[in-house]
């Protein structure tokens, strides 16, 4: 145990119990004064204040070294080497790169459980002043501050199993790609707090209360995932060498599309999922439930066997929220035209846009078939979700997802699509998740007037983040209220909504639709330089590249070896869990 989780472990459980559900209020609080003498000390921490220049600091030459040697790689090297320097004992036992990995993610966390007694604190003392988005806002973050934890704690648990030599370890890629792809939604989770606070200039004011602490949390976030990125690539590439691929493969696939560390019964246990439903949903109440809400709180909790929800033809006027508790659960609808989850929550009428969606889910390895999801505020009720999607490992098929403006919040971790139908305006496939669009329809629809419609606003925050939109043997096009007006709305592919946006449209037909330039600014210049936005044999109208933008960031890819790392199998580590699926996927580029 190292010295930071043996000095805060009481904190470091506390956090994995933040919640703001009923019911878990009191037993937060108490932890909450159990804990305040501990987080004052963390608060010390975090601050920053001291820096390695410090002549008081006493630390070896030899963890010197590793220290200096593994912060040297980060974007904020200051902030890596002084909050694990300045923590005393925690140098002692620094021996590697993953010591120091360990000892950075435990500071970390304890700096996320200092967020929210800020958070806890701005509530209270507003709570007269603070508007209803303000408010929604802020239990936005709380949540977000719950889903930080668990994906930090997850990174640690698996960094321990790291290099472990325990039998059916997993294969390093896989490794590499959970912990990387672990981090870089706590990251995300930082981003999409403050962006709950960007939507009124009244916002400005709570959001300048947390800046700070979200901040410094992102940064000591990429410290961790810039040292675990260095030094997976390094054992990948030695491993490589090792073995020239001879035969064996670093994923460990099997025939079967399973990873050949998963024992036998365990691949018995993520087999496709029968057709066999749990429990039925029917707003005639000829099922077991009337609304798919009731289904779902009525789903087992934290499960490894697949739960499925049959949910009848009809009209499901409410707001689904799937929590990360409700893990393997599968919505099967009785076809897309049919079966429609339905609501109209909008950011102009005192929503905030991730409070919007119509569906949220967040348990990892969440399926869904054969369902609408929608949201119909409008076109002048700006950012309005359909869907939002911050589950690993997640999956949908011959779904649609209709709106308008940010239409699906492809938030975070791992996502597939396949033959879905995605309609919007604005911004309308955005977030920053690792996501892969295959076989799917995407077309803008007329918006507001004034407006332009960008298909993706991919929000890469950090250039060690695996993260991204990728559409592949795709189909872009335009609705019908649309097409006679086109000239009028110019569509484009996207725009980099972040710094290191990164979006790459390959194998797909693009009609006429999109203008000649393909893609368009934020603001002026911003990330035109550090995006990555790539075209890979496209066809169709609207494919041409002559006309395309000439940034920096953009690039007309000729080269296959230049797309390999965003097919299915590798972006996404597709071949290692689509197969329990049941539904298709191509894992390459044929």
């Amino acid at each position: 145990m190292s010295y930071i989780k043996e000095k805060f472990e009481g904190i470091s459980e506390f956090g994995n119990h933040i919640s703001v559900e009923k019911g878990r209020k009191k037993k937060l609080l108490l932890l909450l004064l159990a804990s305040f003498v501990l987080v004052a000390a963390v608060i010390g921490i975090v601050a920053g204040v001291s820096s390695h220049k410090n002549k008081n600091l006493k630390i070896s030459p030899e963890a010197h070294a590793i220290l200096k040697s593994s912060c040297s790689i980060t974007l904020y090297p200051e902030l890596c080497y002084s909050t694990v320097a300045t923590v005393p004992g925690a140098t002692n036992k620094l021996s590697s790169q993953k010591d120091v990995i360990e000892v950075s993610l435990n500071i970390t966390t304890a700096a996320v459980e200092h967020n929210y007694f800020t958070i806890e604190k701005i509530i209270e003392r507003k709570k007269k002043t603070l508007t209803q988005r303000e408010k929604t806002a802020l239990h936005d973050c709380l949540e977000m501050v719950d889903d930080t934890l668990d994906e930090l704690h997850k990174t640690a648990d698996d960094l321990k199993k790291y290099r472990s030599g325990k039998k059916k370890k997993k294969p390093i890629l896989e490794f590499a790609d959970d912990l990387k792809t672990l981090v870089s939604a706590a990251m995300t989770n930082q981003d999409s707090c403050l962006d709950g606070f960007a939507h009124e200039k009244a916002d400005k004011e709570v959001r300048s209360l947390l800046e700070s602490g979200q901040t410094r949390t992102f940064h000591m976030c990429s410290n961790a995932l810039a040292m675990i990125k260095n030094m997976t690539d390094t054992d990948i590439a030695a491993a490589a060498d090792r073995e020239k691929f001879a035969g064996r493969r670093l994923l460990g696939e099997e025939n079967d599309g399973f990873p050949n560390w998963l024992s036998t019964g365990d691949r018995r246990l993520l087999q496709a999922p029968t057709v066999t439903p749990d429990v039925t949903v029917a707003a005639d109440g000829s099922g077991n439930y009337k609304t798919v809400s009731e289904a779902v709180s009525a789903a087992p909790e934290k499960s490894s066997k697949r739960y499925i929800i049959k949910i009848k033809a009809g009209v499901y006027r409410e707001n689904v929220e799937v929590p990360k508790k409700k893990t393997y659960l599968m919505f099967i609808g009785d076809g897309r035209k049919d079966t429609i989850i339905t609501a109209s929550r909008n950011v102009v009428d005192g929503s905030t846009t991730f409070h919007s969606a119509t569906v949220a889910v967040v348990g990892e390895r969440f399926l869904a078939k054969d369902i609408t999801f929608q949201n119909t505020a409008g076109p002048s009720k700006h950012q309005a979700v359909a869907l939002r999607v911050g589950a690993d490992l997640s999956a949908f098929y011959q779904c649609d997802v209709l709106a308008y403006q940010d239409t699906l919040y492809v938030h975070s971790l791992r996502q597939f699509y396949i033959n879905c139908l995605i309609v919007g305006t604005v911004d309308f496939i955005f977030g920053n998740a690792a996501v892969v669009f295959q076989d799917c329809d995407i077309h803008a629809r007329r918006p507001d007037a004034g407006q332009k419609n960008m298909l993706t606003a991919q929000g890469r925050d950090d250039p060690n983040q695996n993260t991204g939109i990728v559409i592949q043997k795709c189909r872009i096009g335009a609705t019908s209220d649309l097409e006679p007006v086109r000239s009028s709305f110019p569509t484009y592919l996207g725009r980099p909504w972040k710094e290191y946006s990164r979006t790459i449209v390959m194998q797909s037909t693009i009609s006429d639709v999109i203008n000649p330039a393909g893609w368009h600014e934020w603001n002026g210049e911003f990330a035109l330089n550090t995006l990555f936005y790539g075209e890979y044999q496209n066809s169709g109208a609207g494919a041409g590249t002559a006309n395309r933008v000439k940034w920096k960031g953009y690039n007309v890819i000729t080269v296959v070896a230049t797309v390999q790392p965003f097919t299915v199998s590798n972006f996404i580590s597709g071949s290692s869990w689509l197969g329990s699926t049941g539904f298709p996927y191509s894992l390459g580029l044929v």
